[in-house]
């Protein structure tokens, strides 16, 4: 039926056919800021060159999203996206790797990763993550060595390798049997700072005492951020409280975090003792929690909503995916840690995922979805 007058013309694409702006760029800085302390802390742990680390790997990536959107046309750079994906970047690089590497890295994620495939939105994989990836096999020696923090006391024997890197060393050594993960440490002459100590004793005689057992030092350390490792990764206790917000604003969902947690959980309690020479059922979960990445993975990473399974159960799966492979790199492969790699090939199952788990249309059997 014609109206006698032309209608505007629509366009047809595929899904999210609602977008808002202003929504976009309210997510994308509020996770940078909350971000923000984590970052900041690997600053005051491990010095002024992690500070340039950051900044450069920010500006690198804010240049390449500049450029990019020049090329296409697109007005992108006050979205926050390339700031976050920068700042990522910089958080997962070690604190004294050469400045050109965060900056290769953040090029890499910005123009190949994310600008080849269209823009935000449309890369199947985390920029950021497949930039400290690109990197970390491009520059093997650079990206494997670790600083000790100012928090510690320095100690020359382990201040090359973080506590998973010298865990995995003397797995290889010593044929898979060197008991507990903090008891590797402990005998490998490992720093425990004062403030590890003095609040592991107070736990113990205050609070665990009367619930009839107790821990050993060196959990207090980790879940602070007083170890070695990736500038914005250390510190649990910043990234946690970080997530508070997160949730809180609705800007992530429980799903991926928790089946991400519960596989691995359930999977180095029932298995990774084995792995030390300790027996089934006896696995360390509080230390690989607090070591390797693993916080900022399961709630930052692992939750980028473009690219990760659309519905709650796809989540569930793609979460619990993460977990397994997280297990399985961390404790058999040749990578000390795992969350990147995991999360990346999980990106890869997405489309998968959302096959399989997206919902009937009402009114159409099973076999005609």
């Amino acid at each position: 039926m014609s109206t006698g007058s032309r209608s505007a013309p629509v366009t047809v694409a595929s899904s999210p056919q609602f977008f808002d702006s202003a929504h976009t760029r309210r997510i994308m800085w509020t996770v940078s800021a909350v971000l923000t302390p984590a970052a900041a802390w690997g600053v005051y742990v491990f010095g002024i060159h992690a500070f340039f680390v950051l900044f450069a790997s920010i500006i690198a990536a804010v240049i390449g999203e500049g450029v990019m959107a020049r090329i296409l046309n697109r007005r992108t750079l006050r979205d926050g996206s390339a700031v976050l994906t920068g700042l990522m970047v910089g958080m997962t690089m070690p604190p004294a790797v050469p400045v050109y590497i965060p900056v290769v890295a953040s090029l890499f994620a910005i123009i190949v990763v994310k600008w080849t495939f269209g823009g935000l939105g449309s890369n199947w994989m985390n920029p950021a993550l497949a930039g400290r990836v690109f990197v970390y096999f491009s520059w093997t020696p650079a990206m494997t060595g670790w600083t000790m923090p100012s928090t510690l006391p320095q100690a020359d024997a382990v201040s090359g390798a973080s506590m998973l890197g010298l865990i995995k060393q003397g797995l290889s050594g010593t044929g898979g049997h060197v008991g507990s993960p903090l008891r590797f440490l402990r005998d490998a002459g490992f720093p425990v700072s004062t403030t590890d100590t003095a609040v592991t004793d107070w736990l113990n005689q205050h609070v665990l005492h009367a619930l009839g057992f107790s821990i050993p030092g060196g959990y207090v350390d980790p879940f602070l951020g007083n170890i070695p490792g990736s500038i914005g990764e250390v510190s649990a206790a910043l990234l946690l409280l970080g997530t508070v917000v997160l949730l809180a604003r609705r800007i992530i969902t429980w799903e991926i975090p928790a089946s991400y947690f519960l596989s691995f959980a359930l999977l180095t309690w029932v298995f990774g003792g084995a792995r030390y020479g300790t027996g089934l059922f006896g696995g360390d979960i509080l230390f690989q929690l607090f070591t390797g990445g693993f916080i900022l993975g399961a709630f930052y990473m692992a939750t980028d909503t473009v690219t990760t399974p659309l519905t709650s159960a796809g989540m569930l799966i793609y979460g619990g995916g993460a977990g397994i492979l997280t297990f399985l790199i961390r404790f058999y492969g040749a990578v000390p840690e795992g969350v990147a790699l995991a999360i990346i090939l999980m990106n890869v199952f997405t489309p998968l995922i959302n096959r399989y788990t997206r919902p009937g249309r009402y009114g159409l059997s099973e076999g005609r979805r």
